[in-house]
């Protein structure tokens, strides 16, 4: 557990969270939506800090990055939690907890601890993926730091969600990104995962403006996000606001969490 770096202490104990742009408002004794920040006694606590729930070394193309370090590993990591909710979310089993129960899980793993590891097994980068390091930032700019003084790169797989408090912190140490876009407009996110595109382009843009390489991707899921008038609004708000030359991966809805019943992506 450790104190957000981000956070504003208003009056009655109450904090207002600026690490992702939901800006929760929580009393004390409240987490925010993304359930791993608690108001305690009215200071505003990442629960998940240094916490590893899930580590491994992975192809880079897996995050997916194709045009970054290409046919190299990166060593692999998350701590719980999400501040988006999609019903259809395929790593629902680490990002949509804690549970009702508030436990945050994982193991204890230092951000010196992560960086030793990607040294040891000579992989060129760290990626902070998974879940969302949105929510684990705190545990994942001490760890960019850290790696970035021994020459590792460091690469964000988020859905895009973050505050512009939060992203100016990162910027200095962030190489790459794969930003995970759901859907067309800001409608689609109110009614399925929380949160809003503008902001996530935003973000992008402001990512683009600091030469940080990005891709993007999109999962398609049957009846949801892919008929033709919101794959044509899509792209264009892509080709709009970032050009004709950022990466676009297409990937395969498989039925998970409460979309169980739904329809795997045709091929």
């Amino acid at each position: 557990m450790k104190e957000s770096l981000l956070y504003d202490k208003l009056p009655k104990g109450k904090v207002r969270c600026n690490v992702c742009g939901h800006h929760c408002l929580i009393a004390p004794g409240y987490r925010g939506i993304c359930r791993v920040r608690s108001n305690i006694n009215g200071v505003l606590y990442s629960l998940n800090y240094g916490l590893c729930i899930a580590a491994a070394i992975d192809p880079i193309e897996k995050k997916p990055i194709y045009h970054f370090w290409p046919r190299t590993e990166t060593y692999s990591f998350a701590a719980v939690g999400c501040n988006m909710h999609c019903p259809w979310c395929q790593n629902y089993e680490i990002s949509q907890t804690p549970n009702n129960e508030y436990v945050v899980e994982g193991d204890e793993v230092t951000p010196g601890e992560h960086v030793a590891r990607a040294l040891k097994f000579m992989t060129p980068s760290i990626s902070y993926t998974y879940s969302e390091p949105t929510v684990f930032f705190e545990y994942a700019l001490e760890t960019m730091k850290l790696a970035r003084e021994k020459g590792l790169k460091n690469i964000w797989v988020s859905n895009g969600f973050m505050s512009e408090e939060m992203l100016r912190e990162i910027l200095p140490y962030l190489d790459a990104a794969n930003i995970d876009i759901k859907g067309p407009d800001d409608e689609f996110y109110a009614k399925h995962c929380g949160g809003n595109l503008k902001t996530i382009i935003n973000n992008l843009k402001t990512m683009q403006k600091a030469d940080i390489h990005i891709e993007l991707t999109t999962l398609f899921i049957p009846g949801l996000n892919d008929e033709e008038y919101q794959i044509k609004k899509l792209v264009a708000a892509i080709v709009e606001n970032l050009g004709l030359e950022v990466p676009w991966h297409i990937s395969r809805f498989f039925p998970a969490w409460r979309m169980l019943n739904a329809h795997v992506t045709p091929l």
